[in-house]
């Protein structure tokens, strides 16, 4: 559903900012991916903040159930978006990035050929994209996590911690610099196959619908 929702909103914003135009049209691919990023964003938030927190070690939760009542029965429904706000300061740079790179280099890729279904420019296109984008974001991305882990931290001072800049004072302050790129080539690892798969499925079936549509 989240894909669902992500796709259809860069799609239509895409179509509205003229991005389907011949041409290169980077503000338009930023757009589109901010906005897809927000819609979808609203959606899986509880569910990353229930992830984070069974994966913290030391965590007593035994199901997805479990920990989401008692998320919601300690902290109430603010808990599960309490993020929110840091969520989309860190998905929007990262989904505008990616979408910007990624509509760059399939138009690099695909040079002066006639634009369609390749299958090699977007796999490389996605996962080039996606690495690019994990390695910009990544101090976003390890506040983030602060953030969304402070509810089950033994630490005071982390639990305490209000927001953005409080969650970024104390990485800075404990690690200085290098703490905010701390698990930098794991998120990029992880990101680059990601999305050079997720590229490569929504452009596949892209064209399958597209070729049905013609058809008809």
């Amino acid at each position: 559903p989240a894909h669902a929702v992500y796709f259809a909103t860069y799609e239509a914003v895409k179509q509205a900012m003229g991005g389907n135009a011949s041409g290169h049209h980077p503000l338009a691919a930023a757009t589109s991916g901010a906005c897809a990023t927000i819609a979808s964003d609203a959606f899986m938030n509880p569910f990353d903040v229930i992830k984070q927190r069974m994966q913290v070690h030391g965590s007593t939760y035994r199901s997805i159930t479990e920990c989401a009542r008692t998320t919601f029965r300690n902290e109430g429904l603010r808990a599960f978006y309490v993020s929110y706000p840091t969520t989309l300061t860190m998905t929007v740079p990262f989904t505008a990035l990616q979408f910007t790179a990624y509509e760059s280099l399939t138009k690099l890729m695909q040079n002066h050929r006639q634009p369609g279904y390749d299958p090699l420019t977007h796999c490389t296109a996605g996962g080039l994209a996606g690495g690019i984008a994990a390695a910009a974001t990544t101090p976003l991305d390890v506040v983030k996590t602060l953030l969304q882990t402070r509810g089950v931290s033994s630490d005071p001072e982390i639990r305490l911690a209000r927001g953005l800049v409080s969650a970024a004072s104390i990485i800075w302050r404990r690690e200085g610099g290098k703490g905010f790129f701390r698990g930098m080539k794991a998120r990029v690892v992880a990101a680059a196959p990601s999305t050079a798969i997720c590229w490569s499925a929504y452009e596949v079936a892209k064209s399958y619908f597209i070729r049905v549509e013609n058809e008809k």
